[in-house]
């Protein structure tokens, strides 16, 4: 609810001021004015902030992060099922919050709730606090009835992606340290141990090998260009971001992120048990195929994935089968086809929906707990080689330097 400060004069004739909350002004005034006291004057209050904190804002570094989206989820499914109206129930829950950037988005949106828009609709004019994946599962709860279960499976969902990242944070601390440590030892070597090599040879009019003499050159350029390359690096990961967001680019790189070597297929399987449960919530409180479908598309998170189920919506509208159309996508492991075949036959597509997300939810923890023993060894044999270049390419000229002077 919004704050408005005022300036008003009590019966004794004293000026007075404070701040209230309320709908409107004429709010404010009426509820001066029952208390003995004349509104002078009465304006919006807004809240006054150090720079640091503006840039902060502006950053989204307050933005409310994934636990504290877990936590609002579960109570507010804990809310819907001891029947606390919505409206109330959110003001509640912003009065308990510490950050005040989250506390100020959940009375925004009971502010629009009171005005007549759905909950989906009121989290969607927040992107940077609730996802589209978020936003279309409460839509999927509003238009089958069942909120309490929507909230649920987003707490449920959002707490095995905290576990997941969890467990890939675990596989990939050793992995990023040790390629952390070897960026920063070959830009070293590059730009102060190379270079003096390079002299040396020079002085002494050594016939350099190609090995060297590549690694000579990519010494010289970064020593004599790198304010370049640092600009060049910077506007690279700029642009990229930008382009990124936009919907071609979010597509392109959807896809690829699914095609990462070991990480592309774990998120794939995640996607698509995402996609089995939600559609599974869906039909069991029964909507529509067509329409479960849709809604399911906009809250995978994943626009490649969503182009995918799009195409399954259009081939059922042609007049296939649920296992026909997800056959035609390719991104479905036979078995899964076979449970989608089970579940059309034996109507109960909704339980083998929640088999499929459970299977390949299984699959993702087993293989994100073996991730280290994937990356580890690869890694190994990795930095052996590019230690193995440097060393020859460095270390060459000096054997023939040994051979001149025997």
């Amino acid at each position: 609810m919004p704050k408005f400060s005022y300036q008003a004069r009590v019966t004794s004739g004293a000026m007075v001021s404070g701040i209230l909350e309320a709908a409107t002004e004429h709010a404010v005034a009426n509820q001066l004015i029952e208390t003995g006291t004349i509104p002078i004057k009465i304006e919006p209050y807004e809240e006054r902030r150090s720079s640091w904190e503006k840039i902060r804002r502006k950053l989204g570094l307050d933005n409310p992060g994934l636990d504290e989206l877990i936590l609002f989820s579960r109570q507010c499914n804990a809310l819907n099922r001891a029947g606390v109206p919505i409206i109330r129930g959110f003001r509640m829950l912003a009065e308990s919050y510490r950050n005040p950037v989250f506390s100020e988005t959940i009375n925004e949106i009971a502010d629009d709730l009171e005005s007549g828009r759905d909950l989906s609709s009121s989290m969607a004019r927040h992107p940077k606090i609730f996802s589209p994946l978020y936003v279309n599962m409460i839509r999927v709860g509003e238009t089958t009835g069942r909120m309490d279960e929507a909230f649920q499976h987003l707490h449920n969902y959002y707490e095995r992606d905290r576990k997941t990242l969890n467990q890939l944070k675990a596989a990939f601390r050793y992995p990023s340290f040790v390629l952390i440590a070897i960026i920063i030892a070959t830009i070293i070597i590059m730009t102060f141990v190379i270079p003096k090599f390079t002299s040396f040879y020079a002085k002494n009019k050594l016939t350099l090998p190609v090995p060297t003499k590549i690694i000579m050159a990519i010494s010289g350029f970064m020593v004599d260009y790198w304010p370049f390359l640092l600009v060049g690096v910077l506007a690279a990961g700029f642009g990229f971001h930008h382009y990124i967001n936009t919907e071609k680019g979010r597509l392109w790189w959807d896809e690829k992120k699914l095609r990462f070597w070991v990480v592309g297929d774990i998120a794939l399987r995640a996607t698509l048990a995402r996609f089995s449960r939600t559609l599974a919530m869906a039909l069991s409180a029964g909507v529509p195929v067509l329409q479960a479908i849709t809604v399911t598309s906009r809250a995978l998170g994943n626009e490649y994935v969503a182009t995918k189920v799009i195409s399954m919506r259009e081939s059922i509208e042609r007049g296939d089968s649920m296992l026909r159309s997800a056959s035609k996508q390719q991104i479905f492991t036979p078995i899964t086809l076979q449970m989608f075949a089970v579940g059309e036959e034996s109507g109960r597509m909704d339980e083998m929906l929640e088999e499929v997300a459970g299977f390949y939810e299984r699959e993702v923890d087993y293989d994100v707990a073996h991730l280290n023993a994937t990356i580890e060894p690869l890694l190994t044999v990795a930095l052996a080689g590019l230690v193995l270049l440097l060393m020859l390419g460095v270390f060459l000229p000096m054997w023939n330097l040994v051979d001149m002077i025997k």
